[in-house]
């Protein structure tokens, strides 16, 4: 027991009071970690499938990128890539998962309104140019992802961090408080009682 705590009724209540309070913080960082726990293993996932999907439209989009480069040439797909005006639409938001900010991305696709004539020009540079376009839209999503991810993993550190010392410094400090004093309230009442007990039969053998 700390030498600073008299062992007195009142602090008695004060440290049960403080006990309870760590052990329903302890309780909530848990119960938050879990949560954000399977928030993370969800993005995992998502994250996982997404770029399983930019490989995939990536190896078809160069593909056709290869075809059009044979069917036009290298110098003018490269002219016609410059036709591409730069993406502007995009706005970051923020939700809250647990206190936690994530980021949310929206997007306005350009959709499928092609930037060059059609003159000179044949299927071989529509379909790459729709290629990279999903490629394009499928990274934006998955930066989003991984961004949520990472924040998300940092929370659950830190959550976890307080949750350790709760459960590991706060709680049984409390615990062994609670106790001693308890312990010391006892003994004191043990010898109180004794005292009575002799002042009792002193007097009794005045009588």
């Amino acid at each position: 027991m700390d030498p600073k705590t008299f062992p007195t009724k009142g602090n008695l209540m004060l440290a049960k009071n403080s006990l309870v309070l760590a052990r329903q913080g302890y309780e909530l960082m848990d119960k938050k970690r879990n949560i954000l726990i399977r928030e993370l293993m969800d993005l995992i996932d998502e994250a996982r499938g997404i770029q399983e999907e930019i490989d995939e439209t990536f190896t078809y989009a160069y593909k056709c990128l290869q075809n059009a480069n044979i069917e036009h040439g290298i110098n003018m797909v490269a002219q016609l890539a410059y036709t591409v005006p730069i993406e502007n639409s995009i706005t970051i938001q923020t939700r809250s998962i647990m206190g936690t900010e994530i980021p949310h991305v929206k997007y306005i696709p350009s959709g499928d309104l092609p930037t060059y004539s059609f003159s000179g020009t044949n299927e071989t540079i529509d379909m790459a140019t729709k290629a990279f376009q999903r490629v394009k839209n499928l990274t934006i999503k998955l930066s989003m992802v991984e961004n949520a991810a990472y924040r998300l993993a940092n929370n659950i550190k830190k959550t976890q961090k307080r949750a350790n010392a709760l459960q590991n410094i706060t709680i049984p400090m409390y615990t062994d408080l609670v106790h001693d004093i308890t312990n010391a309230l006892e003994e004191k009442e043990r010898e109180e009682f004794t005292r009575l007990k002799v002042i009792k039969r002193m007097q009794e053998k005045k009588r």
